[in-house]
């Protein structure tokens, strides 16, 4: 089984953490493959971002010249998963949804533990749509941009195991879930403060590709995720020969 994990930035030492991150959590038998996008920002931090990032990594995956099983969107948020659905026959799993709907096999709430606090609101947004906001207690932020995590790192891991702290002790959250792909390495850290479960994205994504794949499932593809009409699209990155029977 081959999986490709597309970060939704241009950074490549964090495409290449999360893979990393991947492979450690998969099964023996799963080959991981990181992807970063060419054209787009070093860190997806708001609206103008994320919606790049949607096209960028539609272009990515397009372009990866090789089969591949399933596809995981290494983004916490709102950066176009719908688009990867549309133009894909397999299972494309985001972080987001996988982490969320994992924490809540495992307490009544959960909080979500992110970077900066404008992320907050596409994080609130994408939970909704995935109908997984009503066990959401809470979506904090500790105030650290994403590229910190790599910067500085030892302010970042106090500034996010304090803000899980809160989110047990205030918010009541039962489960902790790490709201960046960024963050695999803090899962002890903060099981250890705040004596609650901890749910990596990058880690629940790959539990929950694997299993969509072993078992034979992909996306429906009858109504709201058929391929995209044939018409006439000006502009757009995507390589025309991988898509010419759906667009032209």
């Amino acid at each position: 089984m081959r999986i490709l994990i597309a970060n939704v930035n241009t950074t490549q030492s964090m495409t290449d953490a999360i893979a990393a991150q991947a492979r450690r959590a998969a099964l023996p038998g799963t080959e991981i493959v990181g992807i970063t996008p060419r054209i787009g920002a070093d860190s997806v931090e708001g609206n103008f971002e994320s919606y790049l990032a949607a096209v960028a990594v539609m272009d990515a995956v397009a372009r990866y010249d090789g089969e591949f099983d399933a596809v995981i969107q290494a983004g916490y948020g709102e950066h176009g998963r719908e688009g990867l659905q549309e133009l894909l026959d397999v299972p494309v799993v985001d972080i987001t949804e996988a982490a969320a709907a994992t924490a809540m096999y495992l307490g009544h709430k959960y909080s979500v533990v992110t970077t900066l606090d404008r992320t907050v609101p596409l994080i609130e947004d994408r939970l909704k749509l995935a109908g997984l906001d009503a066990r959401c207690a809470s979506v904090r932020a500790s105030g650290m941009a994403v590229l910190e995590l790599e910067s500085d790192p030892a302010r970042a891991i106090e500034a996010i195991v304090t803000e899980a702290e809160w989110a047990v002790r205030e918010d009541k959250a039962e489960v902790i879930v790490l709201g960046c792909g960024g963050m695999a390495d803090l899962e002890t850290r903060i099981r250890e403060r705040c004596g609650v479960p901890v749910v990596d994205g990058v880690a629940a994504a790959v539990a929950t590709a694997e299993s969509l794949v072993r078992l034979g499932l992909t996306t429906s593809k009858i109504r709201t995720f058929g391929a995209p009409r044939p018409k006439k699209v000006i502009g757009w990155p995507l390589p025309a020969v991988q898509l010419e029977s759906e667009i032209s």
